[in-house]
C-alpha cells in the first residue's frame, strides 16, 4: 500500500494534470474592458474641444504626446497638433520661456 504522504502527492498530481490550461488565447486589444491613460486623455481633449477651450484642448494634447508616447491616441494627439499649427512636444519642452 501507498504511504500517506506518497498518496497526497499523486492526488495532487493527479488534479494538477486534468485541470484546464489557463490563458491559451491571445490578448486581443479590441476586447479591452478599461481604457488606458492616453485614452482618458484623449477623451479629455476632445471634451474641451466641443467646450471651445482651445488653450486646454491643446495643452491636453501636448501632455499626451509627452507623457503616453507610445499610447495609440498619440499619433492623433500629433496629428491634430500639427494641424493646429502647434510645437511639437519635444519642440515645446526644449523652446526657451519669456
Amino acid at each position: 500500500m501507498i504511504e500517506r504522504p506518497a498518496r497526497r502527492a499523486f492526488c495532487c498530481a493527479l488534479l494538477l494534470s486534468a485541470a484546464p490550461y489557463q490563458c491559451s488565447k491571445g490578448y486581443d486589444p479590441a476586447l479591452r474592458r478599461e481604457d488606458t491613460a492616453g485614452d482618458g486623455l484623449w477623451a479629455l481633449a476632445e471634451d474641451f474641444h466641443a467646450r471651445g477651450d482651445a488653450r486646454a484642448y491643446e495643452q491636453t494634447l501636448r501632455f499626451l504626446v509627452t507623457r503616453y508616447p507610445s499610447s495609440r491616441r498619440a499619433a492623433k494627439a500629433r496629428d491634430e497638433l500639427e494641424r493646429l499649427g502647434a510645437a511639437p512636444a519635444s519642440a515645446a519642452a526644449s523652446a526657451p520661456s519669456r
